[in-house]
């Protein structure tokens, strides 16, 4: 297996969520690649996904969440050491001004080619742009820890998240396409493209 894609379960009272269809349309269109639902819960999301690299040893790991009113899909560059939920989770938890890791670095850079992912998909002629916010919420989170579980446990293995638009903003197969060139981005190219990129403040 090479690649892991992630997608985060429905969440504040949604009946599905587009970041974990998206993502399991995608890895059913391929044969390297394998689709977990993560938890939209603080205690139980990065377990979640701890155990899914150990199950499925990727050399790629892609997460997603949904981030509702962009319009573009928005590969992120950097995780921040923060959790400031504005609304609880799915569990019921809302932590305010707590780190994802005690004692752990600020933040974290992506180590997906964003801006290289960015131009290929605008190529395929869908929206992108770099984003250089994650929120607050479980998204970050999952985009923070797995930076340092790869920064701690796994070297090799190469990561990052994408926050992608509400399946009115964008069906459900053009999000599944980007996040498949995201992946095929990723494992093609070794160092992003230095070229300025659509960027999402």
């Amino acid at each position: 297996m090479t690649v892991l894609l992630t997608g985060f379960a429905p969440f504040d009272g949604a009946a599905s969520n587009p970041s974990w269809q998206a993502a399991s349309l995608a890895a059913a269109l391929r044969t390297d690649t394998v689709a977990v639902e993560l938890p939209c819960e603080f205690d139980a999301s990065l377990p979640a996904l701890r155990a899914a690299i150990l199950a499925h040893r990727p050399e790629l790991v892609v997460c997603a969440g949904l981030a509702g009113g962009r319009e573009h899909v928005t590969p992120e560059r950097v995780a921040i050491n923060l959790i400031d939920a504005r609304i609880p989770d799915n569990a019921g938890a809302q932590p305010v001004d707590v780190p994802v890791v005690e004692g752990g670095p600020s933040a974290y850079f992506t180590t997906l080619p964003v801006k290289a992912a960015v131009a290929a998909i605008e190529a395929a002629g869908l929206p992108a742009a770099v984003s250089y916010t994650a929120g607050t919420y479980v998204c970050n989170q999952v985009f923070y820890g797995l930076m340092h579980l790869i920064a701690t446990e796994f070297p090799g293995l190469r990561g990052g998240f994408v926050h992608v638009p509400e399946e009115s903003q964008l069906s459900l197969d053009s999000t599944a396409r980007a996040l498949e060139i995201v992946a095929d981005t990723a494992l093609t190219v070794d160092k992003d493209v230095t070229t300025s990129a659509g960027t999402l403040h």
